[in-house]
């Protein structure tokens, strides 16, 4: 590893810890020619899935972009932080359990709002108004009404 500071590739590592939900380790090293102290985080490698979007363009798939909308949608409702990064979670290791290299926007969207669905109406409204470019009230009539379906 080599030192941020000074560019030796000389370092120790002074301590090591597994992060809160245990999917990496934090380690802090000390240079041994500058003495500087700093922070890495080792993770897992898995295979990198990609994101097959609408245009037909592949990009990788991002966690976070992922957090962002979970987040927008339950902006102002009664779910915390650690619930969206724990749904973020899932979804990410349902999508490379699947096995599959290559994961369409659109499963993401559905799969997605299908765990909303379960934790908080509201959210789920919301990202379907996103995911599925709703162009008037007409829209939110029908998602409604389907949701009161499915709730009897």
């Amino acid at each position: 590893m080599f030192c941020p500071f000074c560019g030796n590739e000389d370092t120790m590592v002074k301590d090591s810890r597994s992060t809160e939900d245990g999917t990496a380790i934090r380690r802090r090293r000390v240079c041994t020619k500058c003495n500087e102290r700093f922070t890495t985080l080792e993770r897992v490698q898995t295979r990198e899935l990609m994101v097959l979007k609408r245009s037909g363009q592949r990009v990788p798939f991002d966690k976070e972009k992922l957090i962002r909308s979970i987040e927008l949608a339950t902006r102002k409702r009664p779910i915390s932080a650690e619930v969206i990064d724990q749904i973020a979670n899932k979804l990410e290791k349902q999508f490379v359990d699947s096995g599959e290299n290559v994961i369409s926007s659109e499963s993401i969207g559905r799969t997605t709002m299908e765990i909303l669905k379960d934790i908080d109406k509201v959210a789920y409204v919301r990202f379907a108004s996103v995911y599925s470019d709703f162009k008037d009230v007409k829209d939110f009539a029908e998602i409604l009404q389907t949701m009161e379906h499915h709730d009897k």
